[in-house]
């Protein structure tokens, strides 16, 4: 065990099957260009029948993402082992031959704990244990621990919680079938089986119990969504892979003080804040939790409660990391999610971050289109574009520009308009104020009395 508050010296496991379908080969292009070429294309009906397969990460890829999700978890880094081989072992993933090459090599760097790259069944890992002598984990359990430390509001830590006991429920059963009621016959009847249908019984119970109470959540959530779909604000939910940069851009757009880290899935628990856009109407801005390479399918369900921000969103805000050459993987990845979320058809708005990374020639070619908009969040580059983007595509609380005379002592109704109308003349006459003004819908509801006739 490492001594208390010292780093767990991790020891990296990568496995790359051969028989896989190849990715396909990079292409010289940046892969800010090819990202949004991958979220437009992922917006329009292919032309084809058979659409292309979606790039794939390969073992090098994958095993540098692990790195960085070890590093999230507070792990050091104690070494690495990628195996290529044509098929899983049944019993042990990779086989016995090599789990004693890697128990060696973990052993001299004293590692204290042994991460794959894979999820492992629980035979898988219970066999893969006994040969290594070691504590292993596997790559959903990585990024549920990562959650769980991440989780600082009741109801994600409820969240995560209900996606650890899921993903317990299954191990908890697989510790044999000597100790399980269903074996039957010699050797399978004894003291193990009370203590497991206990256990089973308790996690059950808490399951229950969780669900129970993230329904609660749910309808609280609901009812907030309700009253704000009574007014014309319209939502625009961020969505994005782990670490493109959402948090950055929610607090650069509505002045927030959400948590920024480098760290991946530093946001769980969302938030939702005013952004006041160049016409004067207001949107809310929500910020979610960002996704990756498969994303366990306990936290998507989890998690499906805060993620119905995305599927209500009048518009959702795709953000992908333009200085990171795997774009384009990590853009199909957030695809795929959208697509369980039923939310792919949704207005999308690609949004390419991070852009003061790039090489000062690759960013002087950048060009924005109807799709697709280049800013930096951290430097405050292209947001007034972005702002402008989001205020064409959205189409509820309508603009309207119309001739009012309102009375000088109507000092709130005359800092509403200033605060929420484009004004374009004023004139002051006989105790009134004359206004040529665009305003949004909600907002002229509430001055009928003073609108001129035109």
């Amino acid at each position: 065990m490492p001594k208390r508050g010292s780093a767990e010296r991790a020891f990296l496991v990568g496995i790359e099957y051969r028989s896989r379908s190849k990715a396909p080969a990079r292409t010289s292009k940046p892969a800010l260009t090819a990202g949004a070429q991958a979220a437009r294309d992922s917006a329009s009906p292919p032309t084809s029948s058979k659409a292309p397969p979606a790039p794939e990460f390969s073992a090098e890829e994958s095993l540098a993402e692990l790195r960085s999700l070890a590093g999230s978890a507070g792990a050091e880094i104690a070494g690495e082992f990628l195996q290529r081989r044509d098929r899983p072992d049944p019993a042990t993933l990779i086989g016995k031959g090599k789990l004693e090459e890697i128990a060696g090599a973990a052993a001299s760097v004293s590692a204290d704990l042994i991460l794959f790259d894979h999820d492992l069944t629980a035979s898988q890992q219970r066999n893969i244990e006994r040969v290594l002598n070691t504590r292993v984990i596997d790559r959903t359990q990585l990024i549920l621990d990562i959650f769980a430390t991440h989780a600082h509001t009741r109801e994600g830590q409820l969240q995560v919680e209900l996606a650890q006991l899921e993903y317990m429920l299954p191990r908890l059963s697989g510790h044999g079938v000597e100790m399980s009621q269903l074996g039957g016959g010699i050797g399978t009847r004894g003291p193990g089986e009370t203590q497991l249908e206990t256990d089973r019984r308790k996690i059950y119970r808490r399951v229950r119990h969780v669900k129970e109470q993230i329904e609660n959540v749910r309808r609280t959530r609901a009812q907030q969504r309700q009253r704000r779909e009574s007014a014309p604000v319209a939502t625009v939910a961020l969505v994005g892979y782990t670490n493109a940069g959402k948090s950055t851009l929610f607090n650069a757009l509505t002045q927030a003080a959400v948590l920024e880290s480098p760290k991946m899935f530093a946001t769980l628990d969302p938030t939702v804040r005013a952004v006041t856009l160049p016409s004067r109407r207001q949107a809310l801005l929500s910020d979610t939790v960002g996704f990756i390479r498969n994303l366990p399918h306990t936290l998507v369900s989890a998690f499906r409660a805060t993620l119905e921000e995305v599927q209500r969103a009048a518009l959702i805000l795709q953000v992908s990391d333009a200085s990171n050459p795997l774009s384009v993987e990590q853009d199909a990845q957030v695809e795929k999610v959208l697509k369980e979320l039923d939310a792919a058809g949704k207005p999308r708005l690609l949004v390419m971050n991070k852009i003061d990374l790039l090489p000062p020639r690759q960013r002087d070619s950048l060009r924005d289109d109807a799709t697709s908009v280049h800013v930096s969040a951290a430097k405050g580059i292209g947001l007034s574009t972005l702002l402008d983007r989001i205020d064409q595509k959205l189409e509820g609380d309508a603009l309207s520009r119309v001739h009012l005379r309102v009375p000088q002592k109507e000092g709130k109704t005359l800092a509403l308009l200033e605060a929420r109308a484009r004004i374009y003349s004023r004139a002051y006459k006989d105790g009134l104020v004359e206004l040529e003004a665009e305003a949004p819908e909600s907002v002229l509801r509430k001055m009928r009395e003073w609108v001129v006739p035109q």
